[in-house]
């Protein structure tokens, strides 16, 4: 039998869900969480009470100011939006496409930072703060198609339970996409969501080959397939750049990192900064 979530867990649910900016209501939050609307409404009172969520006239709930002052502690130390915009602001330079950094959370991937493209129809469906099932967009399909077999399993099942607003996806054809990925070396995700438009991504991966977030470009489907090759090259050389970047951020130079829980090996313990980074760079597609 499911175990039943904390007050404290159904808490964080609502303040994942209001980070999506089309999540603005009592009933879209209900809707996002899987929570009754009476337990929802409490949950945000609670939350507006501390400053944690707010709410103007007309009933719309957002952000509140406690969770920016949290945010800010956390930015003080790695913060992969930073680490990505040059590479974010290169992509969308080389190709005048909209360039978009997805990061994960709770089992979803979130549109973190995006540079809108300049070619007259880009991607406006990617917003900062928009949530996805994993394996749903580019982005979102690169992180998930990076994780271990069984970690990779496992998110899928949870996003097969998602599914109802995206009728072109099921598990089966999200599964059969992140095989090929990995077996070219990074995403497409073509017409699948938005008919004649897509997105070609590849992850940035950790000093122990985990996915952390992903780098994609959103364009029209015809102007991805026309230059493939080329976004395909300068997306893996972006994340090869970011991740080393990362791994100087939160490795001490010349020291160790241990391996926590997320390690798929011993390569995390005991092996320098230099020897990691190249062992890593022979790993990234």
């Amino acid at each position: 039998m499911a175990t039943r979530s904390s007050p404290v867990q159904r808490a964080l649910a609502v303040l994942r869900a209001l980070s999506d900016p089309e999540v603005r209501r009592m009933s879209d939050v209900a809707r996002a969480t899987g929570l009754d609307p009476a337990t929802t409404s409490r949950l945000l009172d609670l939350l507006v009470q501390e400053g944690f969520a707010t709410r103007d006239a007309r009933r719309h709930y957002g952000i509140g100011p406690e969770v920016f002052q949290l945010a800010d502690v956390g930015q003080r130390r790695v913060d992969l939006r930073q680490l990505a915009r040059p590479a974010l602001e290169r992509l969308q330079d080389a190709f005048g496409d909209t360039a978009v950094l997805t990061e994960t959370s709770r089992g979803e991937a979130v549109c973190s930072e995006v540079i809108t493209g300049t070619y007259p129809v880009h991607a406006n469906y990617v917003t900062v703060g928009t949530r996805r099932p994993l394996g749903v967009g580019a982005g979102s399909l690169a992180v998930l198609a990076w994780l271990p077999p069984a970690e990779r399993a496992r998110r899928l099942q949870q996003t097969a339970r998602k599914l109802a607003n995206y009728p072109q996806l099921d598990a089966a054809s999200i599964a059969a996409e992140a095989d090929a990925a990995c077996a070219r070396g990074y995403v497409l995700f073509l017409d699948w969501v938005v008919e004649g438009m897509g997105g070609i991504a590849v992850p940035i991966l950790d000093y122990d080959g985990w996915p952390i977030g992903a780098l994609s470009v959103a364009a029209l489907s015809t102007r991805i397939r026309s230059r493939e090759a080329a976004m395909a090259r300068l997306l893996r050389q972006e994340a090869r750049r970011i991740t080393s970047a990362w791994t100087r951020a939160v490795v001490p130079a010349g020291g160790t990192q241990r391996a926590g829980p997320r390690s798929r090996g011993a390569s995390a313990s005991g092996i320098s900064t230099s020897k990691r980074s190249t062992a890593l760079a022979k790993a990234l597609p």
